[in-house]
């Protein structure tokens, strides 16, 4: 009985893996999101709690934000001690497990198809909490979304998951950290789609959704219902405000491409030691800390009160301006700290700062510096991310106020538009993988390409053989209609043959023994009988079509031959796919 319940079971995974090897698999990628929306909101939530109780209990005052409250001299030791901490610990580390944040991931989507390993998830937890714990100039989104990326891919490959579906998953698992860091799930969605995959797609929509719902309740059972920042009713008072949120929409397009310069700049110094890089930022960090000391940790508190007014005009433009700078030379020297945070604290300081002086300007019809921080945050973050889309929705779910649609909607692709185009600044992420002597392929045949995997379209009738048969073994082969014959040698497969050339071979030979021409062989080789034999090379049946090109450059072979791990030193082949098949199904999806 236990043998029939794991042969079901087998089967039933087999035809689940077959299914998302498609691009029509949508229910079996909407179970797949809502499991990665669940675990990625478990996984946040204790990457939250982490930073959240020793912060509480340590930290003098109320709340896990009250840097403000320590001591000169803590304030100044406390990023440098931990800068020391962070290099020494990375420089232990070999090259390739420092990477970190959403840079990372979308590395590993362009290069290695969303594959993230366990120990670049628990490297990235560990950095996150420490840079947020000891007063860098941190956000808690970017380790997030790696955090988020990285379980939902290690699920699919638990799953042994198609690489198109584990492609899914990583967008997934991005969307549903967003949603559950700021308990916004569609502009989790649209910063998924946005900024790490760069595409939309109607099938990943589905999956991505739900991901980022189901993650959103489970921090909603935790901290409420409550967005991020408590925002009061917010509106523009008049029409005669729009000059003045262009000139600000100007500002912060400025500030955006200052601080993407920035960071671009302190990239240059990556071929120094890291562990000098990092110490070095946070002894950077330290008069920040010691003068202004609202530039440490994530600094929410600080937005929070700028949104509602309780700041002044020098203050917030002192917070503003030291937050773009120590934050773009931290991160720009290696510190592995969150973007995403600091640039929203840019945005409200920055912004608040301006509506003070638009209030001077104009006290009659001016609106709140509430209004004017919130249109910063979404100006700021569309700038930076090059995301306007996400922005938009991020500034709408924060404060559930359609009022603030239209002003919004200008300021944020005004901004944009000034840091593109006046400028011309990429994203902070794309500017940082140039860098890095990286790029990001995201043209309409690469993303088509990724999204199946070669177990959608390659030719399941096949049969292995060996090369030497004798007459009736080659019948015997033939008997089961294959249409390809894959042919072993003595280390794997070494040709593909089409089976209709051995039953010619056969036809003519027989005909030949009939009119006494010749003697019925003993033995017929394969390789030597007259045929369109084709060299052959292994992929792997996770691959996606993308990948499978590769190979086929890689080999200059005829056609791979699909295989899979079924046990140690034992590959089962599935199929074959030929360069043809791929390009005729590419032209078919398009026609």
């Amino acid at each position: 009985m236990q043998t029939f319940w794991q042969k079901m079971s087998e089967n039933l995974i087999a035809v689940f893996r077959r299914r998302l090897s498609g691009v029509d698999a949508l229910p079996q990628l909407a179970v797949l999101g809502l499991l990665s929306g669940l675990i990625t909101g478990g996984v946040i939530l204790l990457f939250r709690l982490a930073i959240e109780w020793p912060l509480e209990y340590f930290l003098p005052g109320t709340g896990s934000e009250s840097f403000e409250s320590l001591s000169l001299i803590t304030r100044a030791l406390l990023p440098l001690a931990g800068a020391v901490g962070l290099g020494i610990m990375l420089h232990r580390l070999a090259t390739h497990d420092r990477k970190v944040g959403i840079v990372h991931v979308m590395e590993r989507l362009n290069y290695h198809q969303g594959y993230i390993s366990l120990r670049s998830a628990v490297v990235q937890f560990v950095c996150g909490v420490t840079t947020v714990v000891t007063g860098q100039s941190a956000g808690r989104e970017g380790p997030a979304v790696h955090l988020g990326a990285a379980f939902s891919s290690l699920m699919g490959q638990w799953m042994r998951l198609p690489n198109n579906s584990i492609r899914t998953l990583v967008a997934c698992g991005c969307a549903a950290a967003i949603s559950a860091s700021f308990n916004t799930p569609i502009s989790g969605v649209l910063f998924a789609m946005e900024v790490v995959m760069m595409e939309y797609t109607i099938a990943a929509f589905t999956p991505i959704i739900l991901a980022a719902v189901s993650a959103a309740i489970v921090l909603q059972a935790v901290y409420g219902s409550e967005p991020a920042f408590s925002v009061p009713a917010l509106t523009m008072n008049s029409l005669l405000e729009i000059p003045w949120i262009l000139v600000i929409a100007v500002i912060i397009g400025i500030a955006a491409a200052l601080f993407i310069q920035l960071v671009d700049t302190m990239g240059r110094f990556h071929h120094h030691p890291v562990m000098l890089r990092v110490a070095g930022a946070g002894l950077l960090m330290v008069p920040f800390a010691v003068f202004v000391p609202e530039t440490m940790g994530i600094g929410y508190d600080t937005v929070n009160a700028t949104i509602n007014g309780q700041l002044g005009f020098w203050l917030l433009l002192t917070a503003a301006l030291a937050k773009l700078l120590i934050t773009a030379l931290t991160i720009g020297l290696g510190m592995p700290s969150g973007v995403i945070g600091p640039t929203l604290f840019t945005g409200a300081t920055l912004g608040g700062a301006l509506g003070l002086v638009g209030a001077h300007i104009a006290p009659d019809t001016a609106s709140s510096v509430g209004f004017y921080a919130m249109l910063g945050m979404g100006a700021m973050m569309g700038a930076v991310l090059q995301a306007p889309l996400a922005a938009l929705m991020a500034v709408m779910e924060l404060t559930r106020n359609p009022n603030i649609i239209l002003p919004a909607m200008l300021i944020i692709t005004t901004a944009s538009l000034v840091t593109s185009e006046a400028f011309g600044k990429k994203s902070l992420f794309l500017t940082i993988l140039k860098s890095q002597g990286l790029s990001y392929q995201s043209s309409p045949v690469i993303q088509a390409l990724r999204r199946v995997s070669v177990g959608a379209i390659m030719d399941r009738n096949i049969l292995r053989t060996e090369r030497h048969l004798t007459p009736d073994e080659a019948r015997k082969v033939l008997k089961a209609e294959p249409k390809w014959l894959i042919v072993e040698g003595s280390n794997g497969p070494t040709a593909l043959l089409p089976a209709v050339d051995l039953a010619r071979f056969l036809e003519d030979t027989d005909a030949l023994v009939r009119e006494g021409d010749t003697e019925p062989p003993e033995s017929i080789d394969l390789m030597d009988i007259p045929a369109n034999r084709r060299d052959v090379a292994p992929v792997q049946y996770q691959a996606t079509l993308e990948e499978a090109l590769q190979a086929f450059d890689a080999s200059n072979a005829e056609a791979l031959y699909v295989q899979r791990q079924v046990a140690p030193m034992i590959q089962r082949i599935y199929g074959v796919v030929l360069k043809s098949d791929i390009e005729n199904y590419y032209q078919y999806r398009r026609s």
